[in-house]
């Protein structure tokens, strides 16, 4: 089985747990055995479970590749978009990568889902049988319709021809208010869940018709200048021949913290106590200081170093806009090699605590307008200044000045914190070096 997931935007609406680079879909909040796993974590490990042999790739912004490979390993095919152009370029970047990259062969069925839904078992055995639907070859597209639940607004319909489980579609519907969502569901209609399977080659052969490229470096070398559209409008709705699969299992859409708290094992995460006279409210806090709540009936309190959040759960849902006002640094990000936290701020100083997971690195690098200095209060490891290299233990101090060459090995986990000194701090100093 072939896999794109979809990995997109940074949803603002579980701030402020998301941001722009740690986006909603790698927040630890769903509990296992051993502690708790993200959405993107549970998804790989279900396709996983189903499927040990799929072909896994995750389409997704640059953003995201370090929390990817921090969360997944280094194992999972990854199609990065350099930029932003929408789902329709983003699938048919992914879509050459299996072909140009991976060696997938034209007429192989090719799965697309979003990485986020909150499903279990029965779902990856539907996207199993999705895809060797498209293997037959009867559509073009074979759609997974899911059976509604209640009249809502939040998704575009399909009417099936027919109420077998695989139908040709009669109509698209956008999405609807509640009433007219009725009248749609009155008539058969099922949720557009914008999980769908083709074979290969009926989508590389769309995108060399309606983008001029030779291969999947060409498209990636000249991803920034493509038209931002929708697989939707590009694909979907130009096409004829196109069939849809009911499903009728669980499903959720953890899009914001009404939905997500739903799906919660557990109402509290974290640091927290509320009193008997609570009801309905859960807690998520990241902070290391406790959180205390009263008497609160269908609220969500979530606390990080992004910020501090109480809303009503049904008032959650309208937090976008609100956010987007906030212009706040990053405060915490997962890298390929560990964690970091901004632990202070000031004008011409930034404090952060940094964890290297045991036998990773950071690139060999130097900044141009910052001194760097490290403490190390946990592990063992290796740092290399300027070419020099030095073993690090707890209590140790390494000094850089700017322009100063350094990379550190964790050999156990490592803990630094870090202080950076400068005049103008920003991510953007940073030059990488090979280290021979």
């Amino acid at each position: 089985m072939n896999i794109i997931l979809l990995s997109g935007g940074s949803g603002k609406r579980l701030w402020p747990l998301s941001n722009d680079i740690r986006s909603k879909q790698f927040i630890k909040i769903f509990k296992t055995d051993d502690g708790y796993e993200s959405m993107v974590q549970r998804v790989y490990r279900q396709i996983k479970k189903i499927d040990n042999t799929a072909k896994v790739t995750i389409a997704t912004s640059k953003t995201q590749i370090s929390a990817i490979h921090n969360q997944l390993g280094e194992e999972v095919g990854i199609s990065v978009e350099p930029c932003r152009r929408d789902t329709f370029p983003a699938i048919a970047l992914a879509t050459a990568y299996l072909h140009d990259v991976l060696g997938v062969p034209e007429n192989e069925a090719v799965v697309v889902c979003p990485v986020d839904p909150y499903v279990e078992d029965e779902y990856f055995v539907a996207l199993n049988t999705l895809g060797k639907q498209a293997d037959k070859g009867e559509a073009n597209l074979v759609l997974m319709g899911i059976e509604p639940t209640y009249p809502s607004e939040k998704y575009g319909y399909i009417i099936p021809k027919t109420k077998d489980t695989v139908s040709f579609v009669s109509v698209f519907k956008e999405k609807p208010d509640v009433e007219t969502a009725k009248q749609y569901i009155s008539q058969g209609a099922i949720w557009n869940g914008g999980v769908f399977a083709y074979k290969l080659g009926y989508v590389l052969d769309i995108a060399h018709k309606l983008i001029n490229f030779t291969d999947y470096n060409d498209l990636f070398a000249k991803y920034d200048t493509l038209t931002k559209i929708s697989f939707d409008y590009a694909v979907v709705e130009k096409e004829n021949k196109i069939q849809v699969m009911r499903f009728g299992g669980q499903w959720k859409d953890l899009g914001t913290w009404n939905t997500l708290t739903e799906a919660m094992a557990e109402n509290i995460i974290g640091d927290a106590v509320m009193n008997e006279n609570c009801s309905g409210v859960n807690i998520i806090n990241e902070l290391n200081v406790p959180i205390l709540a009263m008497g609160l009936h269908d609220v969500v309190i979530s606390a990080s170093p992004e910020g501090i959040l109480v809303s009503d759960k049904e008032q959650s849902s309208y937090i976008k806009p609100y956010v987007d006002k906030i212009n706040q640094q990053i405060m915490f990000a997962e890298k390929s090699w560990g964690s970091f936290r901004v632990l202070d701020v000031e004008a011409k100083s930034l404090t952060i605590k940094v964890t290297l997971n045991p036998g990773n690195s950071m690139n060999y690098h130097s900044h141009k307008n910052r001194d760097e200095v490290w403490v190390c209060i946990k592990g063992e490891g290796t740092t290399i200044v300027d070419g020099m290299e030095q073993e690090l233990t707890v209590g140790d101090v390494i000094t850089m000045q700017a322009g100063c060459r350094h990379t550190v090995f964790a050999k156990t986990e490592l803990q630094l914190i870090e202080v950076q000194l400068g005049e103008d701090i920003n991510v953007q100093d940073k030059q990488k070096f090979p280290l021979n």
